[in-house]
């Protein structure tokens, strides 16, 4: 889909809820050409560098900040004005945007070495991007092996908690989305 501004394209992973007016967002935008941002009132945002050789972002207050391989990355507010500027050739970014009035979020960048057990709460997300290496979830998760770009969303069932065995090497996107309104969900 085309950015909100019309000034590039971006892949949707995930929103939620489904529609226009979302509490979280995760995309990966293919930057071709140095471009202004879209503005996002109320909206907290991490920028992941995934596939090229840097971008740098010039806010409209004179701060600068240059996003690095392997993977740079920078948590921002998406009121704030900015230009993207790619370094050398383009780059694709993971775009994890949320409501700060609606959900809390963390994104970690990881190593990913054997195995790992996550536990879903209810009145949360989590989200496993496979940036490096190999990995699968045991056999009761349903939801098998990841390749490089891969993303899975873990949610509990209605019933409350799950928990979700993820097994490989490589590194990984670890993002938790919790709900401000638990009694909501």
């Amino acid at each position: 889909m085309r950015w909100k501004n019309g000034a590039g394209w971006t892949s949707e992973i995930r929103r939620v809820p489904d529609c226009e007016n979302w509490d979280w967002r995760l995309s990966i935008a293919e930057i071709e050409t140095d471009a202004p941002f879209s503005a996002f009132p109320g909206v907290e945002r991490e920028l992941v560098l995934l596939d090229g050789n840097g971008l740098r972002l010039r806010f409209d207050d004179g701060k600068v900040h240059e996003l690095h391989p392997p993977h740079g990355s920078l948590h921002f507010s998406g009121e704030r004005t900015l230009i993207g500027e790619l370094l050398d050739g383009p780059t694709r970014d993971f775009n994890l945007m949320w409501k700060r009035a609606a959900v809390d979020a963390q994104l970690w960048r990881r190593p990913l070495v054997g195995a790992m057990v996550l536990f879903v709460a209810p009145g949360e997300t989590w989200v496993v991007h496979l940036l490096a290496g190999q990995a699968h979830f045991s056999e009761e998760c349903g939801l098998g092996a990841l390749a490089r770009g891969d993303t899975a969303l873990l949610r509990p069932d209605a019933g409350g908690r799950a928990r979700f065995a993820l097994d490989g090497s490589g590194e990984i996107l670890l993002i938790r989305i919790a709900s401000l309104d638990v009694a909501a969900v």
